[in-house]
């Protein structure tokens, strides 16, 4: 039997409704709504598409929105002195810096200028200290997106195997801290890993973040197994994830599509963050 498909992309419209009438219930309690601002330097292509889906989420859901672009050439310094302007900015609750960033520019000093109450894709270094130590933080957007997937699948996440292939400060490393919150027993692998498969056959859920078109085959998946496609990859024009989709889809019990899946719910739960950050400076 094939996969049940979690659509990202039909559960993220579910949520942005909801973000839409909290919205509306904000705007009525404070007389004011979320603000992002989204900072992008230079126009890599990725990055403008990713910020102009990042912008449409925000003024769906009635947050203001403002995209601050700057050319490839802006110093360090201009950037992080705009990051200041905007950490003082009281009106602004939301600051996202679009990576990737021009080679000259230091992208751990930029994620570190980034208010910790406005860090709004959960990297600074605190929010990820305090999601490691249980105590409350702005969760990094994939993670949280994945989560929220599996558990709108209806799935009981507590004393599943989880294996994640791919061990990213974005992605893989807040994966299996956000799984073992659920109760999961977490495993991390990844490049160098020996005989991959025998771990990625023991896995209930498996998170294939390492970047790889395809690289995740039907082989190596356990039947009925929960598998989340983190990867965007182009083979010959096509998008694809890290998983070869079309035969794993026979195997798994529950998949992730790519385009469709994973993507949009990172967008939105950066939304849900905004709303949670404007809420905690409202406080």
């Amino acid at each position: 039997m094939p996969a049940t498909v979690i659509s990202g992309r039909k559960l993220s419209k579910q949520i942005r409704e909801e973000l839409k009438e909290k919205v509306v219930q904000l705007n009525a309690k404070y007389g004011d709504v979320p603000k992002l601002v989204v900072v992008l330097v230079g126009d890599d292509p990725a990055s403008i598409s990713y910020v102009t889906a990042k912008e449409k989420g925000a003024k769906y859901v009635g947050f203001d929105s403002e995209l601050i672009r700057k050319p490839e050439s802006i110093s360090e310094e201009e950037l992080l002195s705009l990051i200041d302007e905007l950490n003082n900015d009281e009106s602004v609750n939301g600051i996202l810096v679009q990576l990737p960033l021009p080679k000259h520019i230091d992208v751990d000093k930029v994620i570190d200028r980034i208010a910790l109450a406005k860090d709004v894709d959960g990297f600074h270094p605190e929010n990820v200290g305090n999601l490691h130590v249980g105590r409350p933080a702005l969760l990094p957007c994939t993670p949280k997106g994945i989560i929220t997937m599996i558990k709108s699948a209806g799935l009981n996440i507590s004393g599943m195997n989880a294996v994640i292939v791919g061990r990213s400060n974005l992605v893989g490393k807040p994966a299996a801290m956000l799984l073992m919150n659920e109760n999961a027993t977490v495993t991390i692998t990844h490049s160098r890993t020996k005989d991959l498969a025998s771990h990625t056959k023991n896995a209930d859920i498996l998170v294939a973040a390492i970047g790889r078109a395809k690289f995740i085959t039907a082989d190596m998946v356990k039947p009925g197994a929960i598998v989340i496609d983190v990867g965007v990859n182009k083979v010959d024009g096509k998008l694809c994830g890290d998983v070869d989709y079309e035969p794993i889809s026979e195997i798994a019990g529950f998949i992730t599509p790519v385009p469709g899946g994973v993507g949009p719910m990172t967008i939105t739960s950066l939304l849900e963050n905004t709303l949670e950050a404007f809420i905690n400076q409202k406080k």
